[in-house]
C-alpha cells in the first residue's frame, strides 16, 4: 500500500535555512546591481562569449538536474511503473524549483530584460526557424506545467486551512485538477523533450567554433538522453538528501530499482557517442593527446564510473554507493554540457572568458534559494511520503 504524503512539520527558520538566506541576500543585491547597471557591471561576458555561467550552468545544466520529474513521469506514466509513484512529488518539487531558477537565469542574461515579456506575447513577431525561441517558450511553458502538476500538494494542505475562503476554494479546485491531470502530465512530458533536444541544437549552430568531438548531428539526442539519466540521478540524490537531512527511513527498494535504468542509460550515452565519433571519422581526435581529447576521456570515464558502480545488485542496495553513483552521474552530465557550451566552444584566438565573482555569487545564491525553498515546502506541505521520523531534524 502506497504511503500518504504528509508535511514534515517543524521549524522553518532553522540555522541551515538562515545560512542559505544570507547567500540569497548577497545574490539579490548583485542581481539588483546587474538590472540597473547592465551585464557588464557584474559579468565577464564579451562579444566572443555572450553566454557564460548563467546559461551553461544555471540553464543548460540546471534544467538537466531538474529533469527528475520528467524522468520519473516516463517511468510511472509511460511505462506504468507505479511503484515509483511516492518519488514523484519530491521530484516534481525539485523540477519546479530548478526550472524556475533556469527561467530566471535567462531573464538575468537578456540584455534588455525589460522586454522579455514580448517573447510569449508577440506571436506575430516569432521567428519560427529559431531554436532559441523554442527553448524559451518550452522553458516558460514547462515552468507553468510543473507547478500545476505539483499544485495538488498545496491544495490538499489548504483544504484543512483555518481560512474559510481558502479552504472552500481548495475543495473546489482540487477535483478539477485531478480530472485534468492526464493532460497536464502529457504536456509535462512534451515540453522537456522538446527543449532538452533544442539545447543541443543550439550549439550545432555554432559550426566550426565547437570542437568536432562535441559537434555532432546527434547532439540534440545526446542532450535529451543525458538529461533523462541526470534526472534519475537527481531523484536518487534528492531522496538520500531527504533521508539524511530529515532523519527518515531511506527508500532503498525503490532507489535500487531506479538504479537499473540509470545504469543502462549511462552505457547508452557512452555507446552512442563513441559510435557517432567513429561514423563521423573523428576517432583520431580522441587520441590527439591535447587538452580537448583529455577532457573527452574524463567525460567518458565519469559516465562509465557510476554505471560500473551500479552494475551489481548488491551494490544497488547500498545507500552510500547509490549516493556516490548519483553524484558521479550528475557531475558527468554537468561536465558534458558545460564543456559543450563553454570549454569546447572557441570563438577565436582573441577571446577568453572566465566567470566573474559576481556571476559565481549569483549562481550560488540561486542554488541556495532552491535548497531553502525545498526545505520550507516539504516542512509545510505533503510532498514526501509519510514515514516515521527516526529523530528530530535540525536542518
Amino acid at each position: 500500500m502506497t504511503e500518504q504524503a504528509v508535511p514534515l512539520g517543524g521549524s522553518v527558520f532553522t540555522k541551515g535555512v538562515r545560512i542559505l538566506a544570507a547567500f540569497v541576500a548577497v545574490a539579490l543585491l548583485l542581481i539588483l546591481w546587474r538590472l540597473v547597471f547592465g551585464l557588464g557591471s557584474v559579468t565577464a561576458l564579451n562579444d566572443g562569449y555572450p553566454w557564460g555561467l548563467w546559461i551553461a550552468f544555471d540553464v543548460v545544466t540546471g534544467t538537466a538536474f531538474a529533469c527528475g520529474g520528467y524522468a520519473l513521469a516516463i517511468l510511472v506514466y509511460v511505462f506504468n511503473k507505479g511503484q515509483y509513484h511516492p518519488l514523484v512529488r519530491p521530484a516534481l518539487l525539485t523540477s519546479a524549483l530548478g526550472y524556475t531558477v533556469a527561467g530566471f537565469s535567462v531573464f538575468l542574461d537578456v540584455g534588455r530584460w525589460w522586454s522579455i515579456w514580448h517573447v510569449p506575447l508577440y506571436v506575430t513577431h516569432w521567428n519560427l526557424d529559431s531554436a532559441l525561441l523554442e527553448v524559451a517558450l518550452c522553458i516558460m511553458s514547462y515552468v507553468t506545467i510543473v507547478w500545476i502538476e505539483l499544485s495538488p500538494a498545496f491544495f490538499e494542505k489548504w483544504q484543512s486551512s483555518g481560512n474559510e475562503r481558502l479552504r472552500r476554494f481548495s475543495m473546489k479546485v482540487l477535483p478539477v485538477l485531478k480530472r485534468s491531470m492526464i493532460w497536464v502530465i502529457a504536456f509535462g512530458l512534451l515540453f522537456p523533450t522538446l527543449h532538452q533536444a533544442s539545447l543541443g541544437t543550439l550549439m550545432l549552430l555554432s559550426g566550426w567554433r565547437l570542437h568536432p568531438l562535441w559537434r555532432s548531428p546527434l547532439l540534440p539526442f545526446m542532450f535529451l538522453m543525458s538529461s533523462i539519466a541526470m534526472g534519475y540521478g537527481a531523484v536518487v540524490l534528492e531522496s538520500v538528501f531527504s533521508s539524511v537531512t530529515f532523519r527518515r527511513k531511506p527508500e532503498i527498494r525503490m532507489l535500487s530499482g531506479l538504479a537499473v535504468p540509470m545504469m543502462w542509460l549511462l552505457y547508452a550515452v557512452v555507446a552512442v557517442r563513441l559510435l557517432d565519433i567513429r561514423a563521423r571519422g573523428q576517432m583520431s581526435l580522441m587520441w590527439a593527446g591535447d587538452g580537448k581529447s583529455l577532457l573527452f576521456w574524463v567525460e567518458m570515464l565519469l559516465f562509465l564510473l557510476p554505471a560500473t558502480m551500479l552494475a551489481s545488485p548488491e551494490r544497488r542496495r547500498d545507500l552510500g554507493n547509490l549516493m556516490r553513483a548519483s553524484i558521479a552521474m550528475l557531475f558527468a552530465g554537468a561536465l558534458y554540457r558545460f564543456d559543450t557550451y563553454l570549454v569546447a566552444f572557441s570563438p577565436g584566438p582573441n577571446w577568453s572568458y572566465f566567470p566573474s565573482v559576481g556571476e559565481i555569487l549569483i549562481t550560488v545564491g540561486l542554488v541556495a534559494a532552491e535548497v531553502a525553498v525545498y526545505v520550507t515546502v516539504v516542512r509545510m506541505f505533503p510532498i514526501l511520503a509519510g514515514r516515521p521520523k527516526l529523530a528530530e531534524s535540525h536542518t
